[in-house]
């Protein structure tokens, strides 16, 4: 009796672990049975915080607390970096989780565990990218270079933006290359947490595997080799790990060349999820510094794009996320202590077809703004991130403070809260 009760147990608490998954199903996702939808932010750097010297460990913990008590419940952030030193001109993140080819550093890998068992505590999911199409974190530029299928000259001084096209598009068609990033996609799925022992594979603080922040073809040549990444990677994370969902990391169709790749990318069996990602400044759906006044372009243009996506989400009967937009400070200021009006009107705006979509269309179930910048603060008078400096939301190569929201952004927090409420209630936002 003594057995078959102690086999009860075991069941039931297996089955209630494994609730703890997210799951998708009928183009929604799920948790402990219950449709989950979320407002999440991208906070890319949490994980070095616990291995920075001085007070990183005490920031990791005063900023997942102001998150939390905002009702942030997913962050988008990265496994680690490949390579240190310079890559197209800037200092890259680190200290590097893969320093060389093959090779992992367990002592940097412990910042992602400290920041998932903090995590844990919080109740808060992590999307987890295992590379980079961009350099700011080596990603497939350093795998190309380990290659040797990049000049030191090329990779270490500023490119371009067609000559990093031609470049990153190799990777694709690297055999070698595509083999060590698998490697530490390997690594990181089968790693136990050196705190709570659970291999991360097992962990259901992590929501999703993401194949790399904003794959991109690069180059229409690379499109055929760049799809099928893209389907054997899926494949590849699924056989180890069937457990967790797998998604692209992609930014829609103006990062895969067009829509019928985003959308054939997207129908694999292994990807559960769509992306995208919307950069009115980066992609020139306005100019000049005066938002307010390109306002209704900037909204029109964004509209266009969820939209178009959603239909594909529809088609394909999977849930959609927004899981990086951002628009710069007003008058592009990095003051952190400047107005928000131009960026609160965009982020109101996206908030209001996340909830829209809750309410009655489904399919678009998260987002994720870009990014976090917590309790940092840009350096006057200083653009870019030198080495020493505290992370923020906006990586190495963009000025620091373009996009980061602060904790002292009361006007973006309030509208936040706002739509989290109305959520909670099932109210529709007029």
């Amino acid at each position: 009796m003594r057995i078959i009760l102690l086999f009860s147990l075991f069941i039931i608490n297996s089955l209630s672990a494994l609730s703890q998954f997210v799951k998708v199903k009928d183009g929604k996702f799920f948790k402990d049975g219950k449709t989950y939808t979320f407002i999440g932010t991208n906070y890319w750097y949490g994980a070095l915080l616990p291995i920075k010297k001085g007070a990183g460990k005490e920031r990791l913990s005063k900023e997942l607390d102001f998150l939390s008590s905002q009702g942030i419940t997913n962050l988008r952030i990265i496994a680690g970096a490949e390579g240190s030193g310079k890559v197209n001109g800037i200092i890259r993140i680190g200290p590097p989780l893969q320093p060389s080819a093959g090779l992992f550093d367990s002592k940097v890998a412990y910042g992602l565990d400290e920041l998932l068992l903090e995590m844990k505590k919080r109740k808060m999911k992590a999307v987890i990218y295992l590379s980079n199409n961009w350099e700011w974190s080596g990603g497939f530029l350093q795998y190309l270079k380990w290659n040797n299928q990049i000049s030191d000259s090329i990779f270490e001084n500023s490119m371009p933006w067609d000559v990093m096209r031609d470049e990153i598009s190799k990777f694709y068609n690297c055999k070698d290359c595509i083999a060590e990033y698998l490697k530490q996609v390997h690594y990181i799925i089968n790693r136990r947490n050196s705190l709570s022992q659970i291999l991360y594979k097992n962990d259901a603080t992590i929501m999703a595997w993401e194949i790399a922040n904003e794959p991109r073809p690069m180059r229409p040549a690379s499109v055929i080799a760049y799809k099928d990444f893209i389907k054997t990677t899926a494949a590849f994370i699924k056989k180890l790990d069937n457990k967790h969902l797998i998604t692209t990391g992609t930014e829609g169709y103006i990062g895969t060349e067009n829509m019928e790749v985003y959308k054939d990318i997207h129908r694999d069996k292994n990807i559960d999820y769509l992306t995208i990602h919307i950069w009115p400044k980066n992609w020139a759906w306005y100019s000049g510094n005066d938002i307010m006044g390109k306002m209704d372009s900037i909204l029109d243009q964004t509209s266009s794009f969820i939209d178009s996506h959603l239909a594909i989400a529809k088609e394909l009967n999977k849930p959609l996320v927004i899981e990086e937009f951002g628009l710069p400070r007003d008058q592009h200021s990095f003051d952190k202590h400047s107005t928000t009006k131009g960026r609160d009107v965009f982020y109101n705006f996206i908030l209001s077809k996340w909830l829209k979509s809750n309410g009655n269309e489904k399919y678009l179930a998260g987002i994720n703004f870009w990014a976090y910048g917590g309790i940092a603060s840009p350096i006057k008078n200083q653009i870019f991130w030198k080495q020493g400096d505290d992370y923020m939301g906006d990586p190495p190569m963009e000025p620091q403070g373009l996009y980061s929201v602060f904790n002292t952004d009361i006007s973006t927090w309030q509208i936040i809260h706002r739509f989290l409420v109305n959520n909670k209630n099932d109210k529709s936002v007029k």
